[in-house]
């Protein structure tokens, strides 16, 4: 850095108006080493500089090769123009766009659009040239840029960076003069007043470095909030504002009894086999279900098993032998509905309108990919009263969501075995442009809830959804690095749809 040093300072004195600018005096010096440079030499006094912002912008791959080839729409007109006709469906297989067959879908669009070219009068499945001759607009806007780094309308320039053409970028130059210490020699500024110094009398004739107060010590690195664990406090306060109870999920292991029987799940039904549920090998099967005091549940294990067999409370059943070792099997739960059933029984034994929520992790045996986990955290709600119908479920959801800031909701008919109707709910999501499943409800079945022993006025709505998709759906990829608290690229986000938000990006 020295040598630098001693250029800046000779290149300063011979310059004619005691000044510097380093895009034309350094340009192929790196940044980084240039402003060491010019720092060490300020705190010296021997100059100063100021900082120089400017924006510019880079033809991408594509943008190139429009600037080489000319843009989709001309070459659109181009092969319109040459034929005469053609049909629509033709436009792809031409020479002119082998090598990316979308270019021609672009380019059509722009074309029509221009007004290059057109429906042909007599067969709308055939495109005829709109106009003797052309000029390629886009492709003198990228020679503009390309040769000068900008464009001067901005209209133009926000519509080639929507298409992908260009990509912005910043350049950092320095002014550089001389300071009020300016000579062509640096000096070596001492940092430590040693014991030789003061007894020579050397610390007279030496320059020391002055001490920077206003300088910012090193960064203190500290842990930062999961962002699940964000939008898990933020779903926690939603629910706490509109009534509900916390249900204790601490319980990850289930027999089956709470996990499928008594949510009238058959018990010959895939969602039991070992290709959705995890079962524990040791123990393997656990005790009859007993309440809170340690009485056995004699009559509901007798209305579960009747209701499966033959039916009850006005349910025709399953028609099949019901078997209890299947029942006491113990599994990794796949959903925290279990708990909700449990609470639901507490509640049959004093009958009463009552909100439950529960946010946490469930297990499911599927094979990781983009849109499956082993394991998720599941969002749970039930609402008991008497007299609920499908449509305050609708506008419970419509509400609750609303309060996350998702507006756009789409219901959908679906099956679940233990609540009939079902409604699969869907939200819109701006950055895939689509709508995306966030969960599944319902009113729980008449039969599930008289087996514990709820009263037939009462109705319970339930529902379920995963904390992670409403979380990307909430905040999207755009607001990660908030979520995350440090720098993430976003480029490889976006091209990479299996990551997580919960991984370290």
């Amino acid at each position: 850095m020295a040598e630098l040093q001693t250029e800046v300072l000779r290149k300063l004195d011979a310059s004619p108006t005691a000044s510097l600018a380093s895009e034309q005096d350094f340009p192929t010096t790196p940044f980084a080493t240039l402003k060491a440079a010019l720092d060490s030499l300020q705190s010296k006094e021997m100059i100063t500089y100021e900082t120089r912002d400017s924006e510019y912008n880079l033809l991408t791959a594509e943008g190139q090769q429009i600037l080489e080839q000319g843009s989709h729409e001309a070459k659109v007109w181009q092969v319109v123009h040459r034929l005469g006709e053609m049909r629509i469906a033709d436009l792809a297989t031409q020479p002119e766009f082998a090598g990316d067959p979308n270019a021609a879908r672009l380019g059509q669009m722009r074309a029509f659009k221009e007004g290059w070219i057109k429906k042909h009068p007599e067969d709308r499945a055939k495109i005829i040239s709109g106009v003797d001759d052309i000029v390629d607009v886009t492709r003198a806007d990228l020679e503009s840029i390309a040769n000068a780094g900008s464009q001067t309308d901005a209209t133009t320039l926000a519509d080639l960076k929507k298409r992908k053409l260009i990509t912005p970028h910043k350049k950092i130059a320095f002014t550089i003069k001389k300071g009020p210490k300016f000579g062509l020699e640096v000096l070596k500024e001492y940092t430590d007043l040693d014991a030789d110094m003061l007894q020579s009398g050397k610390w007279q004739e030496v320059t020391f470095k002055p001490y920077n107060l206003k300088a910012l010590g090193a960064p203190a690195l500290s842990g930062a909030l999961h962002p699940l664990g964000k939008v898990r406090h933020e779903f926690r306060q939603i629910f706490f504002e509109m009534g509900f109870t916390e249900m204790p999920t601490n319980q990850f292991v289930e027999s089956g009894f709470w996990n499928f029987d008594a949510l009238y799940v058959p018990q010959q039904h895939p969602a039991r086999d070992v290709q959705d549920t995890f079962f524990i090998s040791d123990p393997a099967k656990a005790d009859m279900p007993r309440s809170e005091s340690g009485e056995l549940l004699t009559e509901y294990w007798a209305n579960i098993k009747q209701v499966h067999e033959n039916g009850k409370f006005g349910s025709l059943g399953y028609r099949y032998p019901w078997q209890a070792e299947e029942s006491l099997k113990l599994v990794l739960r796949t959903h925290t509905t279990a708990t909700s059933a449990a609470m639901l029984y507490k509640l049959a034994q004093n009958p009463r309108p009552a909100r439950y929520f529960s946010i946490d992790r469930v297990f499911r045996n599927e094979t990781v990919d983009a849109t499956h986990l082993a394991e998720f955290h599941q969002v749970e709600g039930v609402i008991a009263d008497f007299d609920l119908t499908l449509g305050d479920l609708i506008g419970f959801m419509n509400e609750f969501f609303g309060k996350m800031g998702v507006k756009q909701l789409r219901f959908k008919p679906a099956y679940n075995p233990y609540t009939e109707p079902s409604m699969e709910i869907f939200s819109w999501h701006e950055g895939l442009g689509k709508w995306v499943e966030i969960g599944n409800s319902g009113m729980f079945r008449p039969e599930m809830l008289e087996s514990m022993g709820l009263p037939k006025g009462m109705k319970v709505h339930g529902w379920g959804l995963s904390l992670e998709r409403p979380t990307m759906i909430k905040y999207g990829v755009s607001n990660i690095r908030e979520l995350l608290g440090h720098k993430v690229d976003l480029n490889f986000i976006e091209s990479n749809p299996a990551v997580r938000l919960d991984q370290e990006v």
